[in-house]
């Protein structure tokens, strides 16, 4: 198969480590310009040093993906740079606190949708313009998690969030196809990353969440839990290879773990179940035929 991405550009959020890093490799090994961002900018110092190291076209950006000024300079940094823009993934996220309903902090869940949700959206609206522009297509490649497919106690901020990442993929999928930009909702289960330690880059705004976070790794098991799933999980690099085989066969889904596919398909069906029962209401059933209208 001809490589695709030899010569193109690629930015990539939250890309000094984890996910990021190792699809700035990957992409990095078939050719691409890479450009990182990151709000670590000890981490990213040593990740540009590494891709150097490897001869690899590297640029790297302070970015905070929930400041849209830094979005549109890294951009602007990344044209000037190598020119038009090819490829963009809205890596960066957050975990979150794990908590119940009822006792996640309000500034939990702003830290969260802020970073997870406003973050891929900042992303978006920076790169695609200047992608739809020069007309060459692309790639944008929004990091969901399986959690954004079915939702998961005590992690509602962060499987709400990823819900809408895929959600927001699903629609700009739709859109930007007429421009050939291909847009999918990269959904992994459990990776080795540093997910769980998300309170480290934890910006200045959002200082309140670390009280909530200090408190449940004192009292609970949920960190140390948390810890023990993505220390489980595959290896980013794996992850990335992965990615690289779903973008060639036009995946709008990006999964990692086949295994899951039981429980998802069995969220399918509970919604297969509940069309039946409207049809079969007398309140509704007149619907089931009518024409489906969409904007």
């Amino acid at each position: 198969m001809s490589n695709q991405f030899a010569g193109k550009t690629a930015i990539i959020s939250g890309g000094a480590g984890g996910i990021g890093f190792a699809l700035a490799e990957e992409f990095g090994q078939l050719g691409m310009n890479i450009v990182i961002a990151d709000i670590d900018q000890n981490q990213l110092s040593e990740a540009q040093r590494k891709l150097q190291e490897a001869n690899i076209p590297v640029l790297a950006c302070a970015l905070d993906v929930t400041n849209y000024q830094q979005w549109q300079e890294a951009v602007t940094a990344a044209q000037n740079e190598f020119g038009n823009i090819h490829m963009l993934v809205n890596n960066a996220g957050v975990g979150g606190v794990p908590g119940s309903v009822d006792d996640t902090k309000l500034e939990t869940w702003k830290w969260v949708m802020d970073v997870n949700v406003m973050g891929v959206v900042n992303g978006t609206q920076a790169v695609a313009p200047s992608m739809k522009q020069h007309g060459q297509g692309g790639w944008i490649i929004n990091v969901a998690s399986m959690a954004g497919m079915n939702g998961v106690p005590y992690s509602g901020a962060y499987a709400a969030s990823k819900a809408a990442v895929v959600s927001m993929s699903e629609s700009w999928a739709g859109e930007l196809k007429k421009h050939n930009i291909a847009v999918s909702a990269l959904c992994p289960a459990f990776v080795k990353t540093r997910i769980h330690e998300s309170l480290r880059n934890l910006q200045d705004e959002y200082q309140e969440v670390k009280d909530q976070g200090a408190a449940k790794a004192s009292s609970s098991k949920g960190a140390n839990k948390a810890k023990e799933l993505v220390e489980s999980g595959i290896p980013t690099s794996v992850l990335a290879k992965r990615v690289v085989e779903a973008l060639q066969s036009g995946q709008t889904y990006i999964f990692t773990h086949p295994n899951f596919r039981a429980p998802i398909a069995y969220r399918s069906s509970l919604l297969d179940a509940a069309f039946a029962d409207a049809e079969n209401s007398p309140i509704v059933s007149h619907l089931k035929d009518d024409e489906i209208k969409m904007l």
